[in-house]
């Protein structure tokens, strides 16, 4: 029975800690938000693009497709692309059957695709590099968007004027009440999923005004790319 005492007593004293440990008073805490932003304009343009063929037979499809592909990835190394900046990102090869004749046996053509993601780091030749995907091939364009190399970089400075964003709102928040800041007690960090946010510096309203004024002029405009970070901050206040 006294063995049966003492694990009570223990049990007893390890849920009182427990709970004390979970009663603990904080220090007074004032917790802001601190957003910092790194405008930049982006120095890359990621292209997806495509080459789809149709033909009677799959070996037929098969062969111009990787034909043309060969010619757009032979085209974009003369223009100095570099080869780790061009992927294959998806091989199809179907048959077809526009026909609602029920249980035909032969499809109506075959369609082979291959699609390619590319990085061109030289924003000023890339009209002159699309129109020369196109005349090797290329027939579609599946997406283009613009971004900043090192962003890691980009980040670490958003991050920094994060902090000195936060612990200036804190300053001027606790002189205010006659108190200041003191100690860290707190940090965390919002994800953001480290994609920036793209703003574009004119309309296609805008854009297409300048063409017919100046007589043409890039198709593309990169607009400006904006790193963000923001952060969450307790700090302790000091009387």
């Amino acid at each position: 029975m006294k063995k049966v005492s003492w694990i009570a007593l223990v049990v007893l004293l390890v849920s009182v800690l427990q709970v004390q440990a979970q009663q603990q008073i904080l220090p007074p805490l004032i917790s802001v938000n601190g957003v910092g932003e790194v405008k930049l304009e982006p120095d890359e343009v990621v292209i997806n693009l495509g080459v789809e063929m149709r033909e009677k037979t799959l070996d037929q499809a098969r062969k111009q497709t990787d034909s043309k592909a060969a010619a757009i990835i032979a085209y974009l190394r003369k223009q100095g692309v570099d080869a780790k900046d061009i992927q294959t990102s998806h091989v199809n090869l179907q048959p077809i059957y526009t026909s609602s004749e029920y249980g035909k046996a032969n499809p109506d053509f075959y369609l082979a695709q291959k699609t390619m993601t590319i990085v061109v780091k030289k924003l000023n030749k890339f009209d002159e590099l699309l129109s020369g995907l196109y005349d090797n091939g290329v027939n579609r364009i599946d997406g283009i968007y613009f971004r900043v190399s090192n962003v890691e970089k980009h980040k670490a400075e958003a991050r920094k004027r994060a902090l000195a964003d936060a612990k200036q709102k804190a300053n001027a928040m606790t002189s205010e009440l006659g108190a200041k800041v003191g100690k860290v007690y707190s940090i965390s960090e919002q994800n953001l999923g480290g994609v920036p946010r793209v703003q574009y510096a004119k309309s296609t309203m805008m854009m297409e005004q300048d063409m017919a004024q100046n007589g043409g002029g890039p198709s593309i405009a990169g607009g400006e790319v904006i790193v963000t970070s923001i952060v969450n901050v307790s700090f302790v206040i000091e009387q």
